[in-house]
């Protein structure tokens, strides 16, 4: 009876706008955050739920397998020599698979940029002829063990690095990162980019190459776990890994570089490029992730990747088989000059980050982020605490400060997504929609519902 002794309250289940007149009255209410499942289809939910004891099961030994890599830097090599199934007219792309005239902007201008680094064309009008010839043959990175950042272009003369999963026995590959603003990876394709490319492998490669023979290897999952205490979240924020980075190979590359000039420079470039460690944290990533394929029954999310048309995922237990959705535009931060109009949809191999329980997912330990979109540290608080919703479980080694060193939510169930609403949340650049511009800004979206709609949907009636 001391209920109805209390102040009345209200809990509004229905649209916002109706706590408008509750308001205007007085009245204390407060919003209840619901949001649908991503399916109609209840007879899979129901299907699912029945399964739930063996799911459950195969999602810790997906995730076992996954939080026990050790992903580690152990060399470096050129992309036709050690990337499995790599040929001269093979270019790797960001995403799900595309084909040329499905392909966005910026990912026709990193194949066109590509192309004349190779030395197969010699201007951008014979590059853009070339790549629609049917002569050049395309796939996803994933699908050859590989990430890319952005358009995520990797050709054959590319110089990339070697990460092992030294738990097991899978290696992942991505390309030395070029910097920020007009380079490939956006879709600039200009004298400079290729120049800088050009550099990229002449120089910055076998001197990097040399200091890591040197080392042995760089353990990169103690390293990203020392990043999150300083502030990075290894995806749009990479300056604490880059410095990391910097600090375990400088010395090596003093000691190997013949030339102290040379040596100066490649550390300089390294210096002045605070995304340079992102690409690590992509292989990382992936060859973490890859040691979680492959277990029937799991509705472990292992890659979640954009090409900028399409979004993709692909789950442990649905072997390599792709769900896909349209990719959206990011909400951003813009250069000067340039607003959301201008923008491309989503684009990048780099959301394996969050695939791995970084990135968005560890927006709470680097709340300078949401400062993209005029959000604040609370914001990026919550949107990691949404993110373990959706997840089979928290990280063992990577660990968020503010949250009492909680580890971070990992790996993503595709069935509490399809359950819940709540989808992935995505921090990341933004590239022009033309081609040969370069990047425009940076921002955070949460991904599409289609691709884990369809990805749900399979799962569910295949158990």
């Amino acid at each position: 009876m001391k209920l109805f002794e209390t102040e009345l309250k209200v809990v509004n289940i229905g649209l916002e706008s109706f706590r408008q007149g509750l308001n205007d009255a007085g009245v204390k209410s407060v919003q209840a955050q619901f949001k649908p499942p991503l399916s109609t289809e209840t007879s899979l939910f129901a299907k699912a739920a029945k399964a739930s004891g063996r799911v459950e099961k195969a999602n810790r030994k997906a995730l076992d397998r996954i939080l026990g890599a050790k992903p580690a830097l152990v060399g470096m090599g050129v992309a036709l020599e050690v990337i499995p199934g790599m040929r001269r007219d093979l270019i790797l792309h960001a995403g799900p698979p595309v084909t040329w005239d499905r392909m966005c902007g910026p990912m026709r201008g990193g194949i066109m940029a590509a192309l004349m680094y190779e030395g197969m064309a010699k201007k951008p009008e014979e590059a853009e002829r070339l790549a629609a010839s049917g002569k050049i043959k395309y796939a996803p990175c994933h699908e050859h063990g590989a990430v890319g950042p952005m358009a995520g272009i990797i050709s054959a003369s590319m110089p990339v690095f070697i990460v092992k999963n030294e738990a097991g026995s899978n290696y992942a590959y991505a390309t030395q990162n070029e910097g920020l603003g007009k380079v490939l990876r956006y879709g600039a394709y200009s004298r400079d980019v290729i120049e800088r490319l050009k550099w990229m492998e002449k120089t910055l490669y076998p001197v990097l190459k040399a200091a890591i023979e040197s080392l042995g290897r760089i353990d990169l999952k103690s390293m990203v776990a020392q990043a999150l205490h300083m502030g990075d979240e290894v995806h749009n924020r990479n300056r604490a890994g880059t410095s990391l980075l910097y600090r375990a190979i400088a010395p090596a590359v003093i000691k190997t570089c013949p030339d102290p000039e040379t040596a100066a420079k490649v550390l300089e470039f390294v210096n002045d490029n605070d995304h340079f460690f992102l690409n690590l944290s992509m292989a990382l990533s992936k060859a973490s992730l890859d040691a979680g394929r492959g277990v029937k029954d799991s509705s472990v999310v292992v890659a979640m990747a954009r090409n900028g048309t399409d979004f993709g995922v692909q789950l442990s237990g649905t072997g390599g088989k792709w769900f896909t959705g349209p990719a959206e535009v990011p909400d951003a931060l813009y250069f000067p000059g340039y607003t959301k109009a201008d923008a491309n949809p989503d684009i990048g191999d780099s959301a394996i980050t969050e695939t791995n329980g970084l990135g968005g997912f560890a927006i709470a330990a680097a709340p300078a982020i949401v400062q993209f979109v005029g959000g604040s540290a609370a914001d990026a608080v919550n949107y990691t605490m949404a993110m373990y919703g959706i997840t089979a479980g928290e990280n063992n080694i990577y660990k968020i400060p503010y949250l009492n060193f909680r580890g971070t939510p990992t790996g993503i169930d595709v069935v509490k997504v399809a359950k819940t609403g709540i989808l992935p949340f995505i921090d990341t650049g933004v590239a022009h929609k033309n081609p040969g511009v370069g990047q425009v800004g940076a921002g955070v979206l949460s991904a599409p519902a289609e691709p884990f709609r369809k990805a749900f949907e399979a799962f569910a009636r295949g158990l």
